[in-house]
């Protein structure tokens, strides 16, 4: 019975982090909501579970966007070698991915222990889902002109910066750098993809990172439940999203942020 409990747990916790790590409500923030009111948890220092969850979603990332990824590597090679001007909207836009992650990975290289321990608890996380609900609310209803042919290094470092904010606890990743792209005129696709192909170098720099530190052990099982569910639900979970972000209904994540970010406020 004790097996099928810890089997049970894992399997919810590796459904709850796929489910919520492609929308705009913070997936870390949810696990420890998950400890916090309910006592599920793993170990603090369990680097296996959170590289494996990490890794269950950008497998899930990488098959939704396969397509994308092919189109620009093939067209980016192409205008390296060729020069041809057909082929430079793709080349830049890989350029511009590679300029939006430098500033999560050089804050999160030196800075990550310190806004850990900075934003420790239950309390800041009720407080960054209710900033992270404001900033839904205030860009619910931007359409945007600018494509992927539009974007400049500029749109690339606040889009950026913005990824490096989410490192705060409860701070969702999509959602803070959704927001900021459609902040300065992106459109709702443009958005949209250069997210989640943004998510993409940040996620492999965390597994590559944190990968000499797992260990598995006797968890296998559980662990590998908790994956299948981790990408199962990151991939539908993907594909719910895109199709509300097609239809402009970013506000119903606001109000769920702004419900239970009030809900953790008076409860602590």
């Amino acid at each position: 019975m004790e097996e099928l409990m810890i089997i049970l747990k894992y399997a919810f916790l590796g459904a709850l982090q796929g489910f919520t790590e492609p929308i705009p409500i913070s997936s870390s923030g949810h696990l420890v909501l998950a400890q916090e009111y309910f006592g599920l948890s793993v170990s603090e220092n369990d680097f296996s579970f959170e590289v494996l969850m990490n890794f269950a979603s950008l497998l899930a990332v990488l098959l939704i966007y396969r397509n994308d990824l092919t189109r620009l590597t093939e067209n980016g090679l192409k205008y390296m070698t060729k020069r041809d001007s057909a082929y430079k909207t793709d080349f830049m836009f890989i350029v511009y991915l590679i300029v939006g992650t430098i500033p999560a990975g050089v804050i999160g290289l030196l800075l990550e222990d310190q806004i850990s321990a900075s934003f420790r608890g239950i309390a800041p996380i009720g407080g960054a889902l209710i900033v992270t609900g404001l900033a839904l609310w205030l860009i619910r209803n931007l359409k945007g002109r600018k494509s992927d042919r539009n974007l400049t290094l500029k749109d690339a470092l606040i889009v950026g910066f913005a990824q490096a904010v989410a490192l705060i606890p409860g701070i969702s990743r999509s959602g803070a750098t959704i927001v900021a792209a459609m902040g300065i005129g992106m459109k709702r696709e443009t958005a949209l993809r250069f997210s989640f192909l943004l998510y993409i170098p940040v996620s492999l720099g965390t597994i590559v990172l944190k990968i000499n530190d797992m260990n598995v052990g006797d968890m296998l099982i559980p662990y590998l439940i908790a994956f299948i569910f981790s990408f199962v639900l990151s991939y539908f979970s993907l594909k719910w999203f895109m199709g509300l972000m097609e239809r402009g209904n970013l506000k119903y994540f606001a109000y769920y942020c702004f419900v239970v970010g009030s809900f953790i406020l008076i409860t602590t």
